[in-house]
């Protein structure tokens, strides 16, 4: 069976396209586990006019932020493999179907996909984020191109996963801290998910990925500044090529 981990956070004007992507799979064997980050708008409503028995609501008492929202999910998933969308993105209809036999088939601890970028409302495809067919952990340090929406995870191979609590790239601390114990992530060419591009400050949101990311070397990787900076230039460059793939589109994780 797979996971998907859903947290939402006042996502009433986008989590029924999410939910409806997912029940629009091709795969059927899932259970899709959705965290309510104390929302006061009407997420919480919307989600339970769903009577689909494989959609699982957890209202949580207190805010927890994006990474512990989806440790909290994870603690209650009950499938080998886990799988990642924001209550604002969404998947094509064959994502599980294709990426779950992908990843049986190239024995993948994780694995991700291509990925198109739609506008705000839904309407227009903008941009699209290609990918490579392995990305090793030197790799990911410098090209944080493995997109959360499109990962799986396979636990049987990586064991309980868990977020590390710091604000901003806490999903790429998680996949770097999975391929430093030697695993090898296996992408998938194919677009299997529609990101929905944000509306915020496009310099403002460069800026502070570009400070999350520092954090990931320094406190998840633990990083000495002189490494840090063998790395970050790199960073910086493909970050760039990113932004002009996805026609100028950045969304933070808050």
């Amino acid at each position: 069976m797979i996971s998907i981990i859903m947290p939402a956070h006042n996502a009433e004007a986008h989590i029924q396209a999410a939910i409806d992507s997912v029940l629009a799979q091709s795969w059927t064997d899932f259970e899709l586990l959705i965290l309510d980050d104390c929302s006061t708008d009407e997420t919480v409503a919307l989600v339970q006019a769903y009577t689909d028995p494989r959609i699982r609501l957890y209202m949580l008492e207190e805010n927890l932020g994006a990474a512990g929202t989806r440790n909290y999910g994870i603690r209650q998933a009950k499938g080998r493999y886990i799988a990642f969308l924001d209550s604002d993105d969404c998947w094509k209809p064959k994502k599980l179907e294709l990426q779950r036999a992908f990843m049986q088939e190239n024995k993948a601890a994780l694995s991700y996909t291509a990925y198109d970028v739609m506008s705000p409302d839904g309407e227009r495809i903008t941009g699209h984020v290609e990918v490579p067919e392995s990305v090793t952990y030197r790799y990911l340090l410098r090209n944080t191109i493995i997109g959360c929406l499109t990962v799986m995870i396979d636990t049987k191979q990586t064991g309980l996963v868990q977020m590390p609590i710091f604000k901003g790239a806490e999903d790429t601390a998680t996949w770097l801290s999975i391929l430093k114990k030697g695993h090898v992530a296996k992408g998938l060419t194919e677009p299997l998910a529609l990101y929905r591009k944000g509306n915020a400050s496009l310099s403002s949101n460069k800026f502070q990925m570009a400070k999350h990311i520092w954090q990931v070397y320094r406190k998840s990787q633990n990083m000495s500044v002189f490494t840090a900076l063998t790395h970050f230039p790199f960073y910086l460059w493909n970050g760039l090529v990113k932004h002009l793939r996805t026609g100028g589109s950045v969304k933070l994780v808050k």
